[in-house]
């Protein structure tokens, strides 16, 4: 019996009428900071009148970029969907320093591979993600947050957008508050 092909459980929580995208490089420190306050704006803003989107914006000089924004994807294709994906945030924001590089060029994740990068996930996170990081499916989830994040004019994380407007005045140092005020008015 052959495998159903596996797909990327988009990455929405909420279900309201405003959408307040949220690029974000899971390795970037004001990314991190964004991602932190997400349960708390659908708290705040109430989860029936906003829909929050995470778009996964990979950076060059943040290195293993790449490696961790399809290790986010690649849990969305596991049991558990989206919030596999969520679990993965959560672990590498937690461990951040852990992904990352000196001053985006040196330190000891200069001997480390993707593989081990890997690893480190799964560790943190609880899950195995070994086998979905090879999905051939995976290519298609990676390119379109790639194209829709180019397409919108999107070049540094983290950026948001509300209903398909780019917001270049939040940012990821405002309190919530102040993002449910500009959602909701």
């Amino acid at each position: 019996m052959t495998r159903p092909a596996p797909h990327a459980d988009p990455l929405f929580w909420g279900h309201g009428p405003r959408i307040f995208e949220m690029f974000l490089e899971p390795t970037c420190p004001f990314s991190v900071r964004a991602f932190g306050k997400m349960d708390a704006l659908l708290d705040q803003a109430g989860p029936d009148r906003i829909t929050v989107r995470l778009r996964m914006q990979s950076q060059p000089w943040h290195m293993f970029s790449p490696v961790v924004v399809r290790c986010v994807l690649a849990a969305s294709m596991l049991d558990g969907g989206r919030e596999s994906a969520k679990a993965v945030l959560a672990a590498v924001a937690a461990h951040r320093e852990e992904f990352e590089f000196e001053k985006h060029c040196k330190g000891p994740n200069m001997d480390a591979t993707p593989n081990q990068i890997i690893a480190r996930i799964e560790d943190y996170a609880g899950l195995k993600l070994a086998e979905a990081f090879e999905f051939p499916e995976l290519e298609a989830a990676i390119k379109w947050h790639a194209k829709y994040a180019r397409q919108n004019g999107i070049h540094v994380s983290p950026t948001f957008m509300i209903d398909g407007l780019v917001q270049p005045d939040i940012g990821s140092g405002d309190p919530v508050e102040s993002w449910v005020e500009k959602l909701l008015g």
